[in-house]
């Protein structure tokens, strides 16, 4: 294997996190932000036998916010060969949380470990993590390297955001993404905010909405969906029909009642459940109860525990979250999931597929900047496959 060699930005970023490290007076934390391309996790694998190189028996804990992006980073992590014997991959909640069992064995709730056994904390796809969370990853005193994409969308809910203004910045297109057609598009994203129509490569291509092939394409990709398939899109009600159009085609019956099999996204956070906004999962069965508001459900969350408990009937093919507001008992009495085969971009954060399709939408509030991070945000989500379909 020929050794890693780091652009001057990369040796720069290293040469600082090394430091802080080492630094016995060191800050609680260090933000590392990136674009896509510049070798975010190259750079985390050079640092990562660097650091066990100098001290040896160092224990690091990687996470991330949701299963799904634990879990895209655990492989990012095989592949780059950075895991040691002391290394640890996890959701974030998996880390610095445990499970509370009820009297029948089932998980009834989570809370803060009172301590964990690692010396150095690296969070990935860190503009996710919000203030609670982050309070209570630093209360271990445990060294925190936050790492994220500042160029992505801010986070779903509140002003706190890791990515706002990184002590660090890889902002050079790393040498080997130059020739990739998505960190291309990217960057015209991130710096124009306008893909023009055409095909960029095999799998990755922008269509016109109003050319025939559009409609026709577009139909084609959302009935071959599959597991591999993220469908991202702006508007609610968008996402709505084509949760429908999908559900149809794969055969459900039942257009408003979830069944064995279907793909749901958690709309709301409930931290001791461990499901939080975005989070996506599988139904593994579902049944009424004698309240029609509400199924009982298991649901097979992506690359995390079973959720089993109580979510919103109605929920299914709203356009809009439901507002529990005036009745807090409800509110506590269960959980938010629709259906999860498309997504709204900012619900997406965090999750990446090997194929995504895009539907092009701008809010009419929407300034440009907004619209830039709206739409490098959806591209970066794509690994292999992009199909963009818009203005």
């Amino acid at each position: 294997m020929e050794p890693i060699s780091l652009s001057a930005d990369q040796q720069y970023a290293l040469k600082e996190i090394l430091g802080w490290y080492a630094d016995r007076n060191k800050a609680p934390y260090l933000t590392l932000g990136g674009y896509a391309g510049t070798g975010k996790t190259t750079l985390i694998g050079v640092l990562t036998k660097e650091i066990i190189k100098i001290f040896p028996h160092v224990k690091i804990a990687f996470c991330s916010y949701t299963g799904r992006a634990a879990q895209n980073l655990k492989e990012k992590i095989k592949e780059n060969g950075i895991v040691s014997a002391n290394g640890h991959i996890s959701t974030i909640h998996g880390l610095i949380y445990e499970p509370v069992e009820s009297s029948s064995g089932r998980i009834s709730g989570w809370s803060k470990k009172d301590s964990i056994a690692f010396h150095l904390i690296i969070v990935d796809e860190a503009s996710m993590v919000d203030s609670a969370i982050w309070n209570d990853l630093l209360s271990y005193n445990v060294p925190v390297l936050a790492v994220g994409d500042h160029g992505q969308l801010p986070p779903i809910n509140g002003s706190f955001n890791l990515m706002r203004c990184p002590d660090i910045k890889l902002e050079n297109i790393y040498r080997q993404a130059h020739d990739n057609p998505i960190i291309a598009l990217s960057e015209k994203a991130r710096s124009c905010g306008r893909i023009e129509p055409g095909v960029y490569g095999p799998g990755v291509v922008k269509y016109l909405n109003s050319s025939e092939e559009a409609g026709e394409r577009s139909g084609e990709l959302l009935e071959s969906y599959d597991g591999d398939t993220l469908i991202l899109c702006g508007y609610n009600s968008t996402r709505v029909k084509i949760n429908s159009f999908i559900r149809n085609s794969m055969g459900f019956e039942l257009p408003f009642r979830p069944s064995g099999g279907d793909r749901v996204v958690c709309l709301r956070n409930n931290t001791r459940k461990n499901i939080y906004n975005g989070m996506l999962g599988t139904v593994i069965e579902i049944n009424d109860t004698d309240d029609p508001d509400w199924y009982e459900a298991a649901i097979d969350m992506d690359g995390s525990r079973t959720y089993n408990g109580l979510i919103y009937a109605k929920q299914f093919n709203s356009s809009v979250p439901i507002n529990f507001t005036e009745d807090r008992l409800k509110a506590r009495k269960g959980d938010l999931f629709d259906f999860g085969y498309a997504l709204t971009v900012h619900k997406a954060q965090g999750s990446q597929a090997r194929r995504v399709i895009l539907f092009e939408e701008r809010f009419p509030r929407m300034d440009d900047e907004a619209w830039r991070r709206w739409l490098y945000t959806a591209v970066t989500r794509a690994e292999e496959e992009l199909y963009i379909f818009g203005r």
